[in-house]
């Protein structure tokens, strides 16, 4: 007998979902394997709120893993929605607007004279934008193998899933069934933030390797900020052995910057940007403005591999979206300097709050940073790579995020994941998230290690 109808509380909720939809969710994250507990069933947002099918109103900062940068559903970016879905939800045909944002992007992607994005084709996903993006490098090379780095979290496409971040490290997973031997055989999987390890690679399969793919700054295992130089090091390294450098922005463009992490990097070490410069960028999550967008570019030689203007083929009905378009176009233009100050005031605010309520009850830990990007790892030295990520005390998280979700702060359901803030939070949300600090600190360090075996 299936649940009632007008069960609305989140255990009916669940328990409705998993009778028709795998685990109950369809991403699994969302499930709450690694904290315990119901998930909340979201039925609202508004700035720096969330609001779940009980009623309860919760202070965010998940950010639908990001793209809601000035807050939920802004006025400005809900007006150019409707307007674009008043028109048409889809027309399997090319539209202004997608030319328009293509513009913008490349625009925004910019540091002085060096501009990176020749040439960018979209998708609807961040997976298909890097399951594309690889498939074109190993095109336009003629070469077959790729080069990750463990814990980095690239999209569920089959080449991408060992030792990745996100969920599959929140579930624990070495990576996935039903990916053959020959498919995982032609990705090499590095530790992160190690050069040593990069040229050893190229030393010994230099002449295969289509690709490395790195995200710009790590944030599916916790943040985990380059090394400072690391990613230029890694372009200077594939462009001198004929591979392409693939930069996966999708959680770090538009959000930490106008031009994302490769924008930071490129001011930092060469004021003009011309230090250096990826072949490839992804993008989702922020250039959809909260819809099913995303989208890879790079340099305009690489670009025009793809289809209909050279061999490596790539479609999608629903890629370029009108509607998903409008709010990643609106979105965007509303991104300003003044956004872009208040998140990282924001971060900076809150990230110092967090730490010094774990020092204050005694609880080893270290804050992570990217930008305005920001976690927490239980363990008293910074991390380097995924090994000392995975060795931290992560035990100590559920009983930290249920204190903060009854006191009516929605964290990322999993230790491994970046906390997001938005331009709507304010004084009184960012209260509301102190003042539920002290308990959540008590109950990490009141947590215990589960018992072996």
């Amino acid at each position: 007998m299936g649940i009632a109808r007008d069960d609305r509380t989140n255990d009916g909720f669940f328990a409705r979902a998993k009778r028709s939809i795998p685990g109950g969710v369809n991403s699994p994250v969302r499930a709450y394997g690694s904290v315990g507990g119901t998930p909340r069933f979201l039925v609202g947002a508004k700035g720096a709120y969330v609001t779940d099918t009980e009623g309860r109103e919760y202070v965010d900062l998940v950010a639908s893993w990001g793209p809601a940068i000035l807050g939920h559903t802004h006025p400005e970016v809900l007006e150019a929605v409707q307007q674009a879905a008043a028109r048409g939800l889809s027309f399997g045909a090319s539209t202004p607007g997608e030319t328009e944002l293509a513009e913008l992007v490349r625009e925004r992607v910019s540091v002085g004279d060096a501009r990176p994005i020749g040439k960018i084709r979209m998708v609807s996903t961040g997976t298909e934008a890097t399951m594309t993006a690889i498939r074109l490098a190993r095109g336009f090379t003629g070469r077959d193998l790729l080069v990750k780095f463990a814990g980095h979290y690239h999209g569920h496409s089959d080449s991408l899933l060992a030792e990745a971040g996100s969920g599959v490290a929140t579930l624990s997973m070495p990576g996935s069934a039903g990916i053959t031997e020959a498919t995982a055989a032609q990705t090499l999987v590095l530790p992160y933030n190690d050069l040593d390890a990069v040229r050893q690679a190229f030393a010994e399969h230099g002449p295969r390797i289509a690709a490395v793919i790195v995200e710009a700054a790590a944030a599916n295992m916790g943040v985990l900020a380059p090394r400072r130089g690391f990613n230029r090091s890694l372009s200077e390294i594939t462009r001198s052995n004929g591979s392409l450098l693939i930069v996966d922005e999708v959680l770090t463009g538009f959000r930490v910057g106008p031009a994302g992490w490769w924008g930071l990097e490129a001011a930092d070490v060469v004021p003009d940007g011309s230090g250096w410069e990826p072949d490839l960028v992804t993008f989702g999550k922020v250039i959809g403005g909260g819809m099913p967008l995303a989208a890879l570019g790079g340099r305009a030689d690489v670009m025009d591999y793809l289809a209909p203007l050279g061999p490596v083929y790539q479609a999608g009905t629903l890629s370029g979206n009108p509607v998903a378009v409008a709010a990643g176009t609106a979105t965007l233009r509303l991104a300003t300097p003044e956004v872009y100050a208040t998140l990282d005031a924001v971060a900076d605010r809150l990230s110092v709050a967090v730490s010094e309520a774990l020092s204050a009850e005694g609880v080893e830990h270290t804050v992570q940073r990217a930008g305005s990007l920001f976690s927490f790892a239980f363990t008293p030295d910074a991390p380097r790579d995924y090994d000392d990520v995975r060795a931290q005390q992560t035990w100590r998280y559920p009983p930290f995020f249920h204190a903060m979700l009854d006191a009516g702060v929605n964290l990322p359901p999993s230790v491994y994941e970046a906390w997001f803030v938005t331009a709507a939070h304010d004084e009184t949300a960012v209260s509301r998230i102190l003042d539920a600090l002290p308990a959540a600190a008590k109950a990490a360090a009141a947590a215990t290690a589960p018992a072996a075996g």
